[in-house]
């Protein structure tokens, strides 16, 4: 069975009560609720991680070498800097989507570019949780 990788970047463990008017009231139990769900539906096996800490994230995405057929990331605010996760995904060489929840390209400038795109093979963008399930989709059909 196909198995992936979902990894969530900082501060998505708060979601439910930050900045609702942005990222909406649903929890990060409920996305990976409903991503397993998914998972179970198209036949994929889910391995989710969440982390504030940009090291521990770049560990798992190399660990995800061995251990995955693709990773479906939210980077957050790591999108808009974060060379080493770029650089950690095109040395994996598996199948990425990156997924946001809100429109980054709607918001401040500085959130309106990822650094991380380039190493994905699609971004998700703008949908809240359906990001993510579009995501896994799209995913799995890569894989």
């Amino acid at each position: 069975m196909n198995r992936i990788m979902v990894l969530h970047g900082p501060n998505l463990n708060l979601l439910g009560r930050r900045e609702p008017e942005i990222y909406g009231r649903v929890t990060l139990e409920e996305i990976n609720a409903s991503l397993n769900k998914l998972a179970a539906e198209i036949g994929v096996v889910l391995s989710i991680h969440q982390s504030n800490h940009e090291g521990e994230l770049i560990d798992l995405i190399q660990g995800a070498a061995t251990e995955a057929r693709g990773i479906l990331i939210n980077p957050a605010a790591l999108s808009h800097y974060s060379i080493g996760l770029h650089d950690a995904l095109k040395a994996v060489d598996l199948p990425v989507v990156e997924v946001h929840l809100s429109n980054i390209y709607g918001r401040e400038s500085f959130r309106s570019r990822s650094v991380v795109s380039p190493a994905a093979n699609g971004v998700i963008s703008g949908f809240g949780k359906e990001s993510y399930l579009m995501g896994l989709r799209a995913l799995s059909a890569l894989i």
